[in-house]
């Protein structure tokens, strides 16, 4: 329970400071680092006279290596951490930067705001930053389901998940979740260049979050006012939905919100025509993104009280 009190810590972090900009401009982020690596490789080895079997071999061995070299440097750098109460302070400090927290706030409450005021076009550029569907089809309502389908989502992804393997694995815990997230997100995706290459990368990513998303539906539903309609609404609609596990916090932000998300959309590749995520609903305003923002507040205030509760029983 040690990892417990390190991840309270990185969570406070990362709640109070995020990633400072003057931290990024000096040395970057650990994300980008890993991200290097996996363009490095996927330039070199995601080639057009590549066979799909090959492909498919080729890009599990980019995470193999991508894996082995985070996990390394991870248990070289626990080798050299302090025993005793130190270690948990040193422990949190390195996790820090894998917990998005904050940024994640920071970049929802950024689409609220000019959809407020009725600027739909800076809206609609905020919400580029989050997503990948075309913003410039988006109505209001459809910019404000982008929002918070995100909110939902990366609370699991940029958030419980990181936090729920540190627990379990500490520091190279946390580093190997964020290393399969970041691949996942630049090789995982379903279109001619990545179908065959990043499949090991989006299966394992569905693997690693499948524990994190349950969890993080129950947390969204706990922390809100309609508690019963907001599990009913996981048990009728997360199974639903496209991924195996972001339908448990949208469905869960859904009902807890009284909304509907999910539904049709628009990727550069053409329309996809998804299922309703709570249908019987309204489409979210931009209130609705206030309310979703609060929601994610108290949920991950739970979720630093579960830490804390986990290191002092500890």
């Amino acid at each position: 329970m040690m990892f417990a009190g390190a991840m309270a810590l990185a969570l406070c972090l990362d709640a109070l400071l995020g990633w400072p900009d003057g931290l990024y401009r000096r040395i970057g982020h650990p994300v980008t680092w890993i991200g290097r690596v996996i363009t490095w490789c996927e330039h070199r080895l995601n080639t057009s006279d590549a066979s799909d079997q090959q492909r498919l071999w080729r890009g599990g061995c980019v995470v193999v290596g991508v894996l082995v070299l985070v996990v390394m440097a991870s248990v070289v750098i626990v080798a050299w951490v302090p025993d005793g109460a130190a270690s948990i302070v040193v422990t949190g400090v390195l996790a820090w930067p894998w917990i998005a927290a904050r940024s994640l706030y920071t970049h929802v409450a950024a689409v609220a705001h000019p959809l407020e005021a009725g600027d739909l076009d800076a809206a609609r550029a905020a919400v580029s930053h989050v997503v990948g569907r075309d913003p410039s089809v988006l109505d209001a309502e459809g910019v404000s389901r982008a929002a918070i389908e995100t909110l939902a989502e990366d609370a699991s992804d940029g958030v419980v998940a990181p936090l729920f393997w540190g627990v379990l694995l500490g520091l190279p815990g946390i580093a190997a979740y964020k290393a399969i997230n970041t691949l996942d997100s630049m090789i995982g995706h379903r279109n001619a260049r990545y179908e065959h290459f990043g499949k090991v990368a989006a299966r394992l990513d569905d693997l690693v979050n499948l524990i994190p998303a349950r969890l993080t539906a129950v947390m969204f539903a706990c922390v809100s006012q309609r508690v019963a309609v907001a599990l009913k609404t996981i048990r009728q609609d997360a199974r639903h939905h496209r991924s195996p596990n972001a339908g448990w916090p949208e469905a869960a932000m859904a009902g807890a919100l009284s909304i509907r998300l999910s539904g049709p959309r628009i990727y550069g590749a053409g329309r996809s025509d998804e299922p309703w995520v709570n249908a019987g609903a309204p489409d979210p305003t931009a209130q609705d993104i206030r309310r979703g923002l609060a929601l994610y507040c108290r949920a991950m205030s739970l979720g630093l009280l579960m830490l804390l509760v986990a290191a002092l029983l500890g």
